[in-house]
């Protein structure tokens, strides 16, 4: 992708992600669901990356994920961060860095609105029911549908992820990093300065930073596909 291409996405993306969380705009967001749903996915994920938290070298990595990336979080800080200096971002992040944080706004982007077709789906549902159970967010999930979508969020999962790997294999982003901090905390950025650096430093404690990227992939798509079908445990190991 050329740079101009990228600047562009990333404006775009930035743009999709700020109308979705409007409330003026989106009167959804203010669906007892959509909170709900959040909590409930957290978990599920935190159960499902069990496996990686128990392993001291991936906790770091698994953590950031579930913190920073798919997680229940309210990322607006950080957003708004992104917002105020995407130009001088364009200028000094390297373009691995770059794609990370389009990436991050898309999935970010993505992943909500999914959550408000799942919150039209689970008001259809259950409208007298205020908590999730995995039979429920089952029938959510399927009734909601749009697996091109959902296939997409997985690889938007995995893209930042190695858009990480990626980084670790540049000269001078640790460094550039590094230098970053001060300034970013004067001006108010210690979000997005935080989001960089607590990933980089992530990734650089795996072994292999690929393999664990496409076991969450990996992962993921089956969950998927499992529930689409039905499967009567769809986060079960095979």
């Amino acid at each position: 992708m050329g740079r101009s291409d990228l600047h562009r996405r990333l404006g775009n993306r930035l743009y999709w992600h700020q109308r979705l969380h409007d409330a003026d705009d989106e009167p959804r967001n203010d669906s007892r669901w959509v909170a709900e749903l959040r909590r409930w996915q957290a978990a599920r994920l935190a159960s499902s990356f069990a496996h990686a938290l128990d392993d001291p070298g991936r906790r770091p990595a698994a953590e950031f994920f579930l913190e920073h990336v798919y997680g229940d979080r309210d990322f607006t800080r950080r957003d708004a961060d992104i917002a105020r200096t995407l130009p001088v971002m364009r200028r000094l992040l390297p373009e691995p860095l770059l794609e990370t944080v389009a990436d991050t706004l898309e999935l970010g982007a993505l992943s909500h609105a999914l959550d408000l077709h799942m919150s039209d789906a689970l008001h259809a549902l259950a409208p007298r029911r205020r908590k999730l159970d995995a039979a429920l967010y089952a029938e959510a999930y399927v009734a909601t549908g749009r697996p091109q979508l959902r296939r997409r969020q997985i690889r938007l999962v995995a893209e930042v992820g190695a858009g990480f790997a990626r980084a670790l294999r540049m000269r001078g982003v640790s460094a550039l990093l590094a230098f970053a901090r001060g300034p970013a905390r004067l001006a108010g950025l210690s979000e997005l300065q935080g989001f960089l650096e607590q990933g980089y430093a992530a990734f650089d404690a795996l072994d292999d930073a690929d393999a664990f990227v496409a076991e969450i992939e990996r992962d993921e798509r089956e969950v998927s596909r499992r529930l689409f079908a039905g499967h009567p445990s769809p986060y079960a190991g095979p």
